[in-house]
């Protein structure tokens, strides 16, 4: 059993690499619903859905959102009626958002209506929400001058992440329960791998969560780096390592997952740094540009830690 940790965009691009070479009944991905939002009366859960589209092959690659070859005629119909959704929603997409909202409206857990979509889109994989409780990561930010705490698709849908950011916090995590099957999945795992998602906004809620990290501790951990040189591969995660006081950097990644890594996974470019990681370092070439670079990657892993 291999159990991945998962956010929506660094790490979907190892998961259409694992896909190809592992049993998919033997892969569990527990994804990061810190960032579910309500926009109106549509609940969004975007990282538990990009991992759906992605295990589905229905993943627009471009966005690493939504499905590829959707259409937007709801999206700007309502834009015409004077309600500008933050964010730009299919029509494909909108129907399973609406799904989750339906369901969950009725009192359904968030696991319980996301085993409903994998088994409709025919995912044989197991795709686990980190927790059926609210967890909202928030960015405590400076904004035109003053302090604010943002939602997160505020501060990057809207804002584009262009704001001074002072802080990241996981609101209620304290409080919040993780997913049985999640809890399951790690304790069953013979791997786990931490893909190379933000490590503070998309891997840092799920390990918020009480009794993770100590699960954790107890498994073989790969964590491959989304950090390249000294810069992030996609999106925020290097100004947001920096508001957490870690060096942008494969350190600041060591850093930060010091506690539960057994093995590091960096880019070629960062080989000379191997050496000063104290840990197992597999070194690689982990940009992920074709699908010959993903299922490249994802064998190297496993290969690695002996689990081919």
């Amino acid at each position: 059993m291999i159990t991945v940790l998962s956010g929506g965009t660094g790490t979907p691009k190892l998961l259409q690499g694992l896909k190809r070479v592992v049993n998919n009944e033997e892969l569990a991905v527990i994804v990061n619903t810190g960032e579910d939002t309500w926009i109106g009366d549509l609940y969004l859960s975007p990282d538990v859905d990009t991992v759906l589209y992605t295990l589905a092959d229905l993943i627009n690659e471009e966005t690493w959102y939504g499905v590829k070859e959707d259409t937007f005629y709801t999206h700007e119909q309502l834009k015409n009626l004077g309600f500008d959704e933050v964010l730009r929603i299919g029509d494909k997409d909108r129907a399973l958002k609406m799904h989750k909202t339906y369901y969950l409206k009725r009192g359904h857990k968030l696991s319980e209506v996301v085993d409903m979509e994998k088994v409709a889109l025919g995912i044989k994989a197991k795709v686990i929400p980190m927790t059926d409780d609210r967890v909202e990561t928030k960015i405590l930010a400076k904004v035109d001058g003053k302090v604010d705490l943002l939602k997160f698709h505020d501060f990057w849908v809207k804002r584009k992440g262009d704001v001074e950011v002072l802080d990241v916090i996981y609101e209620n995590s304290l409080y919040a329960k993780p997913c049985e099957k999640a809890v399951e999945a790690i304790k069953n795992s013979d791997l786990v791998i931490i893909g190379p998602s933000n490590p503070i906004t998309s891997i840092g809620p799920i390990l918020s969560l009480n009794g993770i990290k100590e699960l954790l501790k107890d498994k073989k951990v790969v964590v491959v780096s989304p950090i390249v040189g000294n810069s992030a591969v996609s999106g925020p995660a290097g100004k947001l390592m920096k508001a957490k006081g870690y060096d942008v950097s494969v350190k600041g990644i060591y850093e930060f997952y010091k506690d539960i890594v057994d093995v590091l996974v960096i880019d070629n470019v960062d080989k000379e740094i191997a050496k000063e990681i104290p840990c197992e370092v597999l070194i690689t070439n982990t940009i992920m540009k074709t699908l010959d670079d993903k299922v490249r990657l994802a064998k190297n892993i496993i290969e690695f830690c002996g689990s081919l």
